[in-house]
């Protein structure tokens, strides 16, 4: 007993105060795409360069030169290609983690102007919730969904129950049945062998109900956007109405999201709106 409580004090406690405190990232972390409005010219690099087509044509100049294009989020697998194809440097990537939206057409990025030297980063703001959620905010049961996923997403998620993150601290769990549970939480990229389980999943879990979409995959299919088995995850999913995808009430970009981007997201849905 007395070797426990010795290694439990040396362990210290590990679960990070979030949100009041910041999650240490690594240097190399890619989150948040900060876009810089440049002339662009004839230049097409980026869009070659990007694998998942994540990049929309901008605004072009009045001289109808292209200009900086559009970064879809919801696309993108946080590569850096466009960054490093560019040759006036107008993609970065910030150290913001949270990116978390309630809208498909939130996960656009446009350009801004050219950032004056040494002025600071703009403030984030979390987007507003689009509908009450306030029945979940103490407690929230999800059914995680992997629909044809490759296992990153899955693992990301899986990991918030271990003691760093500690998501039952928040009143936020994983069931193992839909029909004990508050929503969805949905990842890969809808292949057509899952598109009917998911369906079923959806329809067993008691109104009212929630979905979270995580991942590029769920979003859009990412990598496997397109695909000849793919549905291009919500993007492209039919419901047994014949409407076009389902009700999601949360997207988390990311290939894949990283952990506290998912918690983030979680989280978001406590916010008043």
């Amino acid at each position: 007993m007395l070797r426990i409580i010795k290694e439990r004090l040396h362990q210290k406690y590990r679960t990070l105060d979030y949100p009041r405190q910041k999650p240490a990232l690594s240097p190399r972390y890619q989150g948040r795409p900060a876009l810089t409005d440049v002339d662009c010219g004839d230049c097409r690099a980026c869009f070659e360069a990007c694998p998942t087509g994540a990049l929309l044509p901008g605004p072009a100049c009045p001289d109808g030169r292209a200009r900086t294009p559009v970064l879809d989020m919801g696309r993108c697998i946080f590569c850096g290609a466009c960054r490093a194809a560019c040759p006036k440097g107008a993609f970065s990537f910030s150290g913001e983690h949270r990116m978390a939206v309630f809208r498909r057409e939130d996960l656009l990025v446009t350009p801004g102007p050219v950032p004056q030297c040494g002025a600071p980063a703009p403030a984030y703001e979390p987007p507003r919730p689009l509908r009450d959620y306030s029945l979940f905010r103490r407690s929230l049961k999800l059914r995680q969904v992997s629909a044809g996923g490759c296992g990153a997403c899955e693992a990301d998620c899986n990991v918030l129950g271990t003691l760093a993150y500690d998501l039952g601290r928040f009143g936020i769990e994983f069931a193992a049945s839909p029909r004990h549970a508050d929503g969805l939480l949905v990842t890969g990229p809808i292949t057509e062998n899952m598109r009917r389980a998911l369906l079923d999943t959806w329809a067993a879990t008691p109104e009212p109900r929630l979905l979270v979409a995580v991942g590029a995959c769920a979003i859009s299919g990412g990598l496997f956007r397109d695909g000849p088995q793919c549905r291009n995850g919500m993007d492209g999913l039919n419901g047994t109405d014949g409407t076009e995808g389902l009700p999601v009430d949360v997207f988390v970009p990311g290939c894949p999201p990283n952990p506290w981007s998912i918690l983030d997201g979680l989280l978001s849905l406590r916010r008043k709106s």
